[in-house]
């Protein structure tokens, strides 16, 4: 019995050139037998079939208008709500929390309309929707952070923050309404121009009853204007706009004790009562205590004088106040 031999790729390679080739060697068993060499050289698969290429999914067939509107109507409200909800918040915690809310809907309905094969006659519009959709959603995530850090102050300057994105996602709906009457359109809501609304200096939000003998100096040095609230009990006593390098007095202050609260800010709000844009919320630490003091020769009373802005010297702390607990 002759001894095995085994068949080396080298063998193989002089047989084949421009090849890539896998050697096998078969060693034979104790009972003898020749060693077979087999080689595959790098040509096509093998297909059953017949046919030539590589196997690919088939695109999913585009939607019947109606389909494709039944799609649209299933996400249609829930954005639409979203977005009305957002632009009718109230306080800046609201505003906060239905921003992510709103965000969440778009990105969402994006994700699933962008899965779809609309009608081919209407997929331009259809894409540009999507994506439209998907900028204003991102948008409104930037918005929420600029809420966060008080930068924006109220629905309405998250409006004009968002007002191209929108006025794109309001076109990009229009047009693919219009291409089919498709229920696209979820902007109703309506951004106006950045605003720098002011009230005069000593302005009276509230007045109340002034008919003491003391009174309240109010200085504030700062670079934005200022509303300053004070509170006798759990009830506004009076509150005063107080313009940005501006002072003002409050005469007539009646005996108690007070405290007070001031917010600082940009482009008055008459109706939300508050500052759009760049807007703080604090108090002093300690309250003010009127008294007026009759003796048989004098009468004696109380005034206060406090500033809005760091002093040298000053003894008054402050405090921040969350926005949902100052007195509006």
């Amino acid at each position: 019995m002759s001894a095995p031999r085994l068949i080396s790729c080298a063998l193989a390679l002089a047989a084949l050139t421009a090849s890539t080739v896998a050697c096998t060697a078969t060693v034979p068993g104790p009972t003898g037998g020749e060693p077979v060499a087999r080689g595959v050289a790098g040509g096509p698969v093998s297909n059953p079939s017949g046919t030539s290429g590589t196997p690919s999914a088939s695109a999913p067939a585009a939607l019947t208008a109606d389909a494709y509107k039944s799609e649209l109507s299933g996400r249609h409200k829930t954005m639409l709500d979203a977005l009305n909800s957002m632009a009718g918040a109230r306080t800046v915690k609201t505003l906060n929390q239905r921003l992510g809310t709103a965000e969440q809907a778009l990105e969402s309905s994006a994700d699933e309309l962008a899965a779809l094969s609309p009608p081919q006659d209407v997929k331009a519009q259809h894409d540009a929707y999507v994506t439209s959709l998907r900028d204003l959603a991102a948008s409104l995530g930037s918005s929420a952070g600029k809420v966060g850090s008080r930068t924006l102050c109220t629905s309405s300057a998250v409006l004009t923050d968002l007002n191209d994105q929108l006025k794109a996602l309001d076109q990009a709906g229009e047009a693919l309404q219009g291409a089919g009457g498709f229920p696209a359109d979820v902007v109703t809501v309506k951004a106006k121009g950045k605003q720098s609304r002011r009230l005069g200096n000593g302005h009276y939000l509230r007045k109340g009853t002034l008919n003491g003998r003391s009174s309240l100096q109010i200085d504030n040095g700062g670079s934005r204007d200022a509303v300053v609230t004070v509170v006798k009990g759990g009830s506004k006593a009076f509150s005063v706009y107080v313009r940005k390098k501006s002072k003002f007095k409050v005469l007539g202050v009646p005996d108690g004790t007070y405290k007070i609260f001031f917010t600082h800010g940009v482009d008055w709000d008459g109706k939300a009562r508050s500052f759009t844009r760049d807007c703080s919320f604090e108090r002093f630490q300690k309250s003010v205590k009127f008294k007026t003091t009759y003796t048989a020769t004098q009468i004696l009373w109380h005034d206060w004088r406090i500033t809005l802005h760091a002093i040298s010297g000053g003894n008054a702390k402050t405090s921040d106040v969350d926005p949902e607990q100052f007195p509006g």
